[in-house]
């Protein structure tokens, strides 16, 4: 309502004093330009240690800095203010597992193993030979994936994989292996440990060997 006066308000102005910044106003408040511009970071694009990280220093800026959503986020606010401390691997766990708790908005990191994990899934019960139609699909599905995947820097990172490799969609083994090498790949520039590509199906479809996940 507050926007609709203000919008009211300047148009009532004669148009010899209504300037042109006042008329772009009045545009961007009606079409809602005004908070498209105002873009939040993109918190599927950072892990949620640097994002806790900005997040601190703002209510440090502003003043803000003992509140209870801070300590929410992982921040220890009160008297002293210190930010996320980055040596407590007990209080990084701690503080992880009150999000997954919260069921807060997923981070770059947390997004990444749930993405891999339905991936994965998928490729682990795709048929054995796929049809023309079947393979056409997978492979323009994860083309499409790749375009819209929330994280932009890792959506343009996997374009140019799948570019220099394209999906192999001729049945369920040659997909799963296919991306098992497209999920080392990133591991290795993460400076990740890189997965044995022969236990794609006992990690993905058939558990492991020694029973540990018939119980």
């Amino acid at each position: 309502m507050g926007n609709k006066l203000v919008g009211m308000t300047l148009l009532a102005q004669p148009l010899n004093t209504q300037g042109s910044s006042d008329m772009t106003k009045i545009q961007d408040m009606m079409t809602g330009q005004e908070e498209k511009d105002k873009k939040k970071p993109c918190r599927a694009c950072t892990d949620f240690k640097s994002w806790a990280k900005t997040n601190f220093q703002k209510k440090q800026e502003g003043g803000g800095g003992g509140s209870a959503s801070g300590k929410i986020n992982g921040l220890q606010g009160g008297g002293g203010g210190a930010g996320v401390n980055e040596d407590d691997d007990e209080s990084e766990a701690s503080m992880l597992a009150q999000r997954a708790h919260l069921q807060c908005p997923l981070d770059k990191d947390e997004l990444g193993r749930a993405t891999w994990s339905f991936l994965h899934t998928m490729a682990a019960y795709f048929p054995d030979n796929a049809t023309k139609v079947q393979q056409k699909e997978m492979s323009a599905f994860m083309k499409i994936f790749a375009k819209y995947y929330p994280c932009e820097h890792c959506a343009k990172d996997f374009q140019v994989s799948i570019k220099e490799s394209p999906p192999a969609t001729v049945g369920r083994e040659e997909f799963s292996l296919w991306l098992c090498k497209m999920h080392n790949e990133v591991n290795r520039k993460l400076g990740k440990p890189e997965f044995d590509c022969g236990r794609v199906d006992e990690r993905w479809r058939d558990g492991w060997e020694d029973g540990t996940c018939d119980f």
